[in-house]
């Protein structure tokens, strides 16, 4: 049935994502979208209470409105992406009983807005996107968007923040402790907290490797 749904649906749904393209961002494309989607896929299999269909059209359309992490109105970004989700959605034809489904795992997979996935296409859609800020390609992410934003690699002489404030905005490698390391306890499922812990040690691995470079050992 997924992949049925997969080959049905993907198409028109990276249509509604290219009518919606705004700036690039090498963090928030299609490859992106396609990712939040292949983990869902594997959380998918041990919640088969779930719709699949609805998850799989927030997990392509959880990013209409994309706004820079440093914008004021970062966290109504995903509220404005369920409102034009849902205007997208009902011109296609998706069925008009899932349209508050959808609109509310897209609202609640956002950090920044808060929001308390209350149903299980939106807890997985929310594990499913964070996921995607751990591990290598999360690393990549993590870097490519410090460098559009202006931010430097690390603190020169404090790059863990021993003794300073941590500022992920001014400091690419500030963002691991601010933010990544605590991405695994906010997963809403077991299969989504299992995978975030194992994607989790390969950030910390890095930023050891990191650390020796940096300090010239």
């Amino acid at each position: 049935m997924i992949d049925t749904l997969h080959a049905h649906w993907r198409p028109r749904l990276l249509d509604i994502l290219a009518t919606e393209a705004g700036e690039a961002d090498g963090a928030h494309d299609t490859a992106h979208f396609d990712r939040v989607w292949q983990v869902a896929r594997a959380l998918l299999l041990a919640h088969t209470e779930a719709d699949p269909m609805v998850v799989m059209a927030a997990c392509y359309l959880h990013d209409l409105v994309n706004l820079p992490k440093n914008h004021p109105e970062r966290h109504l970004a995903s509220q404005r992406s369920a409102e034009r989700g849902r205007a997208h959605l009902q011109a296609v034809g998706f069925p008009e009983e899932k349209l508050d489904a959808v609109a509310h795992a897209i609202e609640a997979h956002s950090y920044s807005a808060g929001i308390t996935p209350h149903s299980i296409e939106a807890r997985i859609v929310q594990d499913a996107d964070r996921m995607d800020a751990l591990g290598a390609v999360g690393l990549a992410r993590l870097f490519y968007t410090a460098g559009r934003m202006g931010a430097t690699l690390a603190h020169p002489t404090d790059p863990l923040g021993g003794t300073r404030p941590l500022d992920d905005l001014r400091y690419a490698l500030d963002h691991i402790a601010v933010k990544l390391e605590k991405l695994p306890e906010t997963m809403q499922t077991e299969a989504g907290q299992r995978l975030a812990e194992a994607r989790l040690e390969r950030v910390r691995r890095f930023r050891d490797d990191f650390m020796e470079e940096w300090q010239g050992q």
